[in-house]
């Protein structure tokens, strides 16, 4: 459409156009900030924004990935490399850290966030904002962060994209806020709102969270952005009846920055000239966007991250890609490993490698993967290939084809289910080889924005093709790529290894292949549970008791009939090439005081013959409370690194502050009563005390 870069050339000469997206690289975003600098009556400069996800240029693992690192720093430097790209192309502000906490792996979007811990969640949203925004906003490597979805937006009813929410004030205030408020205390400078509704009020509208929590008992002094188009669609939700109201709705509630539906230059001034929105209000929303701009020092140098020279550098350093291949494989879990499989000889005289993602260069880099290079990634079989040993003969064979069709960032997947002429020569290779090491999983654009299921299992030919491998040759490592928990009960069952490697990024093949062959010895943990069956979602290992926990002999208690209550694999599960044994679990006393302390201590030592690092974790339960609490929460977590029969000491102080939740009462508190205490290398198997807060 010819007319719609004239319009749009029009409106930033008027000085109605305060950002833009998607406008890239250091020329195209100079040549468009002087339109407003140059050719406006103010002269105020504009923001240029682009979702900086899990990389730029160089892309690392996709955040829930990166979680399973557990590692901070780690997250903090995948953020930093990728602010210091993005920066260097022109751009100013990207839309991330997503801190949703999520519970439900039918949707698409968990891939984007840290999984379904609060705790956790916080400390990896801390993280990012670091990393993305360095230590001066003004620094020409600097980006922006914007924390979203502000508020609910993973608790979406049937894991459906977009849909209602409806939750608890209790459930807001003590599992979906606390990332959003550690995002706030640690300088985010933006927040974005939901396209979803709490209570039959969509987020852009409501004046609670953004308002009240979040402008006043927060403080915010940054800046709110609509979600895309979720001033608009306040009309479809049936809040609005025109794109007025909504836009009425929209600043009242505390939205300062509409993205993309276009009410407030339609309305805005209208609606202040009527009464209806106040002078001081909008005067309020403005201060706050062009606050930003001064921190960003646009207005000292409005051209500061359109340097060409810059970008052309800083897009082709080598050390970024080292970086990418060592975040990735700290992200890597591994799930199963029954008599030591793993890791693999690199002098193994044959090895297949099988499997519709194990050739594929452009499924590794993820769904939101900025301006990677399609087909850029390193494959797995290249990973492989580069590993073993030149004596080693490493035989190739798809099997089947993962997708047949739809496959962009917009379009509906189909899946390839008739198509097996590969199987034949997958079933050659495994025969002919000593191990098989098959990849499995989704493509790069199953998981995302828009694309939640309710089959979180292997689509396509998948499961068929590792029965037909299994059945000429039972030596079989799955190598996992895919940007959601799966549902993989049959796998557990029948393989004698499995890796998780979520979309590992622009170095995958080789990331994987250092954890396959030893280079790297696994430890990540899961950020998220992995169901057994999608009809246990949405899940967490921090659910409630209930009334009825059970076991009991009779039916009369909460439980399935037909499979049992718990994870396939726990939050915080992750194996080792060494053992990790836990002694000697102590609490520095049997009460703690108001604004006092206790130490609770573990041994920990390096059971195997391999160096390797442990990540030990803390949970503790309020056993009575004035709201129920939950089995086990998460209070904190070290990562050890341990020599071969090396031992440590491991002290956790926990502080009153660790047993406050939002109580009946309206308030962060934590009340006097019974505790317990947990430590352990996952959710699930841990040792415990007692003490009491008094």
């Amino acid at each position: 459409n010819e007319g719609a870069p004239a319009e749009m050339y029009k409106q930033i000469r008027q000085g109605l156009v305060g950002s833009m997206l998607n406008v890239l690289g250091a020329d195209a975003t100079r040549k468009a900030q002087q339109l407003a600098v140059e050719g406006s009556r103010l002269h105020i400069p504009m923001l240029f924004g682009y979702d900086v996800i899990h990389g730029y240029r160089t892309i690392f693992p996709i955040p829930l990935g990166e979680s399973a690192s557990w590692n901070l720093t780690t997250i903090e430097r995948s953020a930093r490399i990728a602010a210091t790209e993005a920066a260097a192309a022109g751009l100013h502000w990207t839309f991330a850290p997503m801190v949703d906490v999520s519970r439900d792996a039918r949707w698409g979007r968990i891939m984007e966030g840290a999984g379904e811990d609060p705790y956790l969640g916080a400390q990896i949203a801390v993280a990012r904002v670091r990393g993305f925004q360095g230590r001066d906003l003004a620094s020409p490597d600097a980006l922006a962060a914007c924390a979203k979805h502000f508020a609910g937006y993973g608790f979406a009813a049937g894991g459906r994209d977009y849909n209602t929410v409806d939750i608890s004030e209790n459930t807001l205030r003590n599992v979906v806020l606390p990332p959003f408020k550690a995002a706030v205390d640690a300088g985010v400078a933006t927040v974005m709102n939901s396209f979803s509704e709490i209570a039959g009020i969509p987020a852009t509208g409501d004046a609670h969270l953004q308002r009240e929590i979040l402008k006043g008992e927060w403080g915010f002094q940054g800046m709110v952005v609509s979600d895309w188009g979720s001033i608009g669609e306040m009309v479809s939700h049936g809040f609005s009846a025109d794109l007025k109201q909504a836009a009425q709705q929209a600043i009242l509630a505390g939205s300062d920055m509409d993205m993309e539906s276009r009410a407030y230059v339609a309305h805005l001034a209208a609606l202040v000239r009527s009464g209806a929105v106040s002078q001081k209000l909008l005067d309020d929303s403005a201060r706050r966007v062009l606050r930003l701009k001064f921190r960003l020092g646009l207005f000292d140098d409005p051209y500061r991250h359109s340097n060409a020279e810059r970008e052309k550098q800083t897009l082709s350093r080598p050390e970024h890609l080292t970086a990418a291949r060592e975040v990735a494989r700290e992200s890597i879990v591994l799930l199963k490993n029954d008599a030591g499989l793993l890791p693999l000889d690199k002098g193994l005289r044959s090895i297949a490698v099988i499997g519709p993602l194990a050739a594929d260069k452009d499924v590794p880099l993820g769904n939101w993967r900025g301006q990677g290079k399609a087909h850029s990634a390193v494959s797995l079989l290249e990973g492989i290939q580069a590993a073993v040993s030149p004596a080693t003969r490493v035989l190739f064979a798809e099997g089947a084809k993962l997708g047949v069709g739809g496959r962009s960032f917009a379009g509906e997947l189909t899946f390839n289910t008739s198509d097996r002429s590969g199987f034949a020569a997958a079933v050659d290779a495994a025969r002919e080889s000593e191990l098989v090491v098959m990849a499995l999983g989704e493509d790069a654009m199953q998981s995302g924005e828009g694309r939640s299921q309710v089959d979180i299992g292997l689509k396509g030919l998948q499961d068929e093709l590792l029965r037909a491998v299994l059945e000429v040759n039972k030596n079989v490592v799955v190598v996992l790529m895919n940007g959601r928990p799966l549902a993989i009960p049959w796998l557990h069952e029948h393989v004698p290894a499995i890796v998780e490697a979520w979309f590992p990024g622009s170095q995958a093949g080789h990331a994987v292949a250092d954890v396959l062959f030893g280079a790297y010895n696994p430890s990540g943990k899961l950020p998220v549970s992995f169901p057994r069956h999608v009809g246990q979602l949405p899940f967490s290992y921090s659910h409630k008791n209930t009334g009825r926990p059970g076991p009991r002999s009779e039916v009369f208690w909460s439980h399935y009939a037909d499979a049992p209550n718990e994870a396939l694999y726990p939050f915080g599960f992750g194996l080792s090439y060494t053992t990790f044994a836990y002694s000697k679990l102590r609490v520095s006393g049997t009460a703690m005081d108001r604004n006092g302390s206790l130490q609770v201590t573990v041994g920990v030592a390096n059971a195997g013959r391999r160096a390797g690092t442990e990540v030990v974790q803390i949970y503790v339960r309020d056993l009575v409370g004035s709201l129920t609490r939950p089995v086990k929460e998460l209070k904190g977590f070290e990562r050890v690194e341990l020599r071969a029969g090396e031992s440590r000491d491991v002290v956790f102080t926990l502080k009153e502050a660790d047993l406050a939740f939002y109580t009946a009462r309206g308030r962060w508190e934590a009340e006097p009563g019974e505790f317990k205490v947990f430590v352990g290398g996952d959710s699930r198997d841990t040792s415990e005390a007692a003490f009491t807060l008094r």
